[in-house]
């Protein structure tokens, strides 16, 4: 589930772009074979412009992933991006949730500092990897699971798997199992797209193709970024401070980052997700939950892209979604953003700040979160 939204900007034409060239035959599969020279050649050429990471690299069953902690306090929040987004593009958030507890950001495996890691780039395969780093950079549980887009549904996923581990989530923006997707020119179901196959499960060894891209997958994937033009910083990044914008350029200009969401089960995990959502009424129980997003969806017509019929069912089912996101716990709260686009969290980030601030509360002295819908 990229994110289950008509996202727009550059971030959205990267996850359009992983739908068209990573359908194709050569990279289907994600056949990755390449040698151990090409692989020292390809580090060699990138590393040399790469900048300092902002936190850590820490050891993942094989590969590095980057992990940036500030704060100190309990629980610990863990702040999850959306597909094709990075850890500091919570720079605005981050910040601030420091003065209250511990917070943590992290890259994706292939995303900005983070190496690449095992295949298939399933959900299954994401979770794990976030318990193992976790784990591996001595954040202890429990912990406040922040998503943003199609992170929320790692956040809710990483609930599923580790329930003990999680005290609070709050999803921004969040998709849903049933929402709808711009995959060439038409709407899909991400749950549609299942082929009905087993989902592997999580991997926690590295083989010597994981680590390369094979020459003719590299090859695709600079000609799309070459397509999609030289990276820019649109609104709202705008707001990030100047060296994270310049951190930014250099990460989105990374062509492995392409693959750091891409999922060949993505169909079968979503309709996994929908089948179990339709069994259960509250699958969080009684865990502090806030579910935070926008007023109005920002989709717009465009002639033969959109059309204004469907704007008004994307818009009619992502209110719909919500409310839906909302029932996943009895002790939940509903918060409506006035004059948003899709970051909330770059556009008005005291709104997630004052989110977490209050599930954080709800966890360290067992209150209920305001259940009342907020419009703010």
């Amino acid at each position: 589930m990229c994110s289950g939204y008509f996202l727009r900007g550059r971030s959205s034409r990267i996850v359009s772009v992983i739908y068209v060239i990573l359908r194709r035959g050569v990279v289907l599969g994600l056949v990755l074979l390449v040698s151990m020279v090409g692989r020292s050649q390809q580090a060699a050429a990138r590393s040399a412009a790469a900048p300092l990471p902002i936190g850590e690299l820490v050891d993942v069953d094989g590969h590095r992933m980057h992990i940036n902690c500030t704060g100190q306090g309990k629980p610990a929040v863990v702040l999850e991006s959306g597909a094709g987004a990075f850890s500091f593009d919570w720079g605005l958030v981050q910040p601030q949730v420091a003065k209250m507890t511990r917070v943590c950001s992290y890259d994706r495996a292939g995303s900005a500092w983070s190496e690449l890691g095992p295949n298939p780039r399933t959900l299954k395969q994401r979770v794990y990897e976030l318990h193992e780093l976790l784990g591996n950079a001595k954040v202890p549980p429990p912990y406040v699971l922040v998503g943003h887009s199609a992170g929320g549904t790692i956040a809710r996923l990483f609930y599923e798997k580790y329930p003990d581990e999680v005290a609070g989530i709050v999803m921004v923006e969040c998709g849903h199992e049933d929402s709808l997707s711009f995959i060439n020119g038409k709407l899909v179901r991400q749950r549609e797209l299942s082929k009905g196959r087993p989902v592997p499960e999580a991997r926690s060894e590295m083989s010597d193709a994981d680590r390369v891209i094979a020459p003719e997958v590299m090859k695709q994937l600079e000609q799309s970024l070459e397509a999609m033009g030289k990276p820019t910083i649109d609104p709202p990044y705008n707001k990030l401070p100047v060296n994270i914008q310049q951190i930014r350029l250099w990460a989105l200009a990374e062509p492995k980052h392409l693959l750091a969401d891409y999922n060949p089960f993505e169909g079968e995990e979503a309709e996994a997700m929908y089948k179990k959502r339709l069994k259960k009424e509250y699958p969080l129980g009684d865990l502090p939950l806030i579910v935070l997003h926008r007023q109005e969806g920002g989709y717009k017509p465009a002639t033969g892209a959109i059309t204004p019929e469907q704007v008004k069912q994307l818009d009619a089912e992502r209110l719909v979604h919500n409310q839906d996101l909302v029932q996943l716990s009895r002790n939940s709260a509903h918060i409506v953003a006035t004059n948003n686009t899709h970051d909330i969290h770059l556009d008005r980030p005291e709104l997630v700040v004052d989110a977490i601030d209050q599930v954080v509360d709800a966890v360290r002295h067992h209150n209920k979160v305001k259940r009342e819908e907020l419009v703010k």
